[in-house]
């Protein structure tokens, strides 16, 4: 008889299955890989179970037997919670365990979590993404990570489940310094069309026809090919949320303040976002800073 075989694949655990988690666990699945998934939410617990997914129904169920857990969670006390809480799995992940995380923290709080983890003789990667629902979806992210050589090259092989651009930026917590620095130009580059646009509007202009000529020249960019024509449209629904933004540029606003560093086109962009909030935008699409410049510029 023929011997059935093996996946050299590792066994996974992935905790988090929201929007971006529960895509990203389908794409896992696509690849081979068996793992168990936990999230503190019934709705996405269902959802999980909808999709054929094995469902743990506690933290310590779903790590139980996995060589790599996954985290994909909102901010860094969620992860602090799960990792090193009272009930968290830190004390129950056995040496050799990895750990790649996958939210977007402070990168001072995923350095503290990997000494602690560390101590136990668990690895941490911290893995943040670009790409949104959509990249998620596609299997396309952008995966920037921060961790020592081996466990990012362990790392890897999962990673290239869920993405296609994967680099490794550097010691733990380097990638979520990139991803700040990407989400402080997502939060400009969002900035100035909305201005360019209220500028082109105001004096009577074709905002697509506007919006075509910039893509063909110095200013053409993602935001102005994907979100421009939602803009354009008044269309404020959400891929990746004014809420989330927000808590995107705070942390890049406190690593900055750390340093002594004045940014001020940070500081800008994340002032026009809170007033997007304080309109009761905060669960819109963050190219809803459009109504913010409508209001600015009284063409509402």
């Amino acid at each position: 008889m023929t011997e059935p075989e093996v996946s050299s694949l590792p066994a996974l655990a992935f905790i988090g299955a929201g929007v971006m988690g529960r895509p990203m666990i389908a794409n896992l699945r696509k690849a081979g890989f068996a793992l168990k998934a936990y999230d503190r939410s019934p709705a996405a617990l269902e959802n999980l179970r909808s999709d054929g997914v094995t469902v743990a129904d506690s933290l310590a169920a779903a790590v139980a037997g996995a060589d790599v857990v996954v985290t994909m969670l909102p901010d860094t006390p969620h992860v602090q919670s799960v990792l090193l809480g009272e009930d968290g799995i830190g004390t129950l992940l056995p040496t050799g365990t990895l750990v790649i995380d996958m939210s977007t923290i402070s990168a001072s709080g995923i350095r503290a979590i990997g000494q602690d983890l560390a101590s136990r003789g668990v690895d941490l990667v911290d893995a943040p993404v670009s790409g949104g629902v959509r990249g998620a979806i596609a299997g396309e992210l952008s995966i920037m990570c921060g961790g020592s050589p081996e466990a990012f090259a362990k790392a890897r092989p999962v990673l290239e489940g869920m993405g296609t651009t994967i680099i490794h930026a550097g010691d733990l917590g380097m990638g979520q310094v990139f991803k700040m620095c990407n989400q402080l130009m997502v939060g400009v580059h969002i900035q100035a069309m909305c201005e360019a646009f209220a500028l082109c509007r105001a004096q009577g202009g074709d905002l697509n026809l506007l919006r075509e000529t910039l893509m063909g020249g110095a200013a053409g960019s993602w935001m102005l090919e994907n979100l421009g024509p939602q803009v354009i449209a008044k269309d404020d629904s959400a891929g990746f949320r004014i809420d989330l933004q927000l808590k995107d540029l705070r942390l890049a606003g406190e690593a900055a303040f750390e340093k002594g560093l004045p940014l001020p086109g940070l500081a800008m962009a994340t002032s026009l976002y809170l007033e997007a909030r304080a309109h009761g935008e905060g669960s819109n699409g963050n190219q809803a800073m459009f109504r913010t410049y409508d209001r600015l510029t009284n063409q509402a």
